[in-house]
């Protein structure tokens, strides 16, 4: 009697652990994944604003994940400029569309140059217009006709120092020469307006308006060698032929950079112009 007593409760027992780890298991499972949200948390929570710009930017990585999304809508309210950024950034990066109209309001009344920046490469990102007229006011100095910017935004786009204040890192990102270290860029041009006005370049030429088509020509007579290298990449991508006249004096240019990109471009235009493929190398005989 005893001993079928003590197998009843030994069975119980069993019962009860084998509940217990099955109720507990799949809370193990789980555990990374809080943990992550945790420490992701206290990033972008955090007092330092450095930790705050990283953990937002990195949202990015976090596509059609609406708790990420909500967390970058919720730094563009932030009240450093370096955290706005970086949600703007964010939500481009994560094509985050529902955003457009936040992005579209920020970019319109931030008055911080990075911010409106960031504002507007993440609506490029995004497909919407908006982007590129505040790139276009940046390499030109002028608005589009229609551009509902702020009159300090426009004086803000044109203030050369305002504009470095954006940063010559995030200006040669976006250039063909990316490649090059910041050292080397630093050694070649002695401003540091110059890489974000020719990464505006290289952003438009995305852009179908043709009033930007004359403004990138315009720009391969500017004097910086990095904006006339930039238009004259940008002008390639565009697929319109009838640039090549345009291209054809910075073939001549007196930066090497400069000749050698107006040449890739109007081979580019050339093809595109006869419908040829690419030249191929012939093969070799047997």
């Amino acid at each position: 009697m005893l001993l079928r007593f003590r197998k009843s409760e030994i069975l119980r027992t069993l019962s009860l652990i084998i509940l217990f780890l099955t109720a507990v298991v799949p809370a193990f499972s789980q555990a990374p994944v809080d943990k992550a949200w945790t420490v992701l948390q206290s990033g972008l929570s955090n007092s330092n604003t450095d930790n705050r710009t990283v953990a937002t930017r990195l949202l990015g990585g976090l596509p059609n994940n609406q708790k990420a999304q909500d967390q970058a809508l919720k730094a563009l309210a932030d009240n450093k400029p370096e955290v706005r950024a970086a949600g703007a950034e964010a939500l481009g990066n994560m094509q985050a569309k529902s955003a457009i109209p936040q992005l579209q309001q920020l970019c319109r009344t931030d008055l911080d140059a990075g911010v409106v920046i960031s504002c507007a490469k993440a609506l490029v990102n995004l497909g919407d217009p908006l982007g590129f007229n505040v790139y276009y006011a940046i390499l030109t100095g002028e608005q589009k006709s229609g551009a509902s910017l702020m009159d300090e935004q426009k004086k803000m786009l044109k203030d050369p120092k305002k504009l470095a204040q954006f940063g010559f890192e995030t200006g040669v990102g976006f250039i063909p020469f990316g490649g090059l270290t910041l050292g080397v860029f630093k050694s070649l041009t002695k401003d540091d307006v110059s890489p974000i006005r020719a990464a505006a370049a290289d952003v438009l030429a995305q852009d179908p308006d043709p009033k930007t088509t004359d403004a990138l020509k315009t720009a391969l007579s500017d004097k910086s060698w990095l904006v006339r290298a930039a238009a004259a990449d940008a002008l390639g991508k565009r697929k319109n032929p009838s640039v090549i006249p345009a291209l054809e004096p910075a073939l001549d240019d007196d930066k090497e950079a400069v000749r050698y990109t107006a040449a890739v471009s109007i081979i580019r235009l050339n093809n595109t112009k006869s419908g040829k493929p690419a030249a191929k190398r012939p093969a070799k005989p047997k």
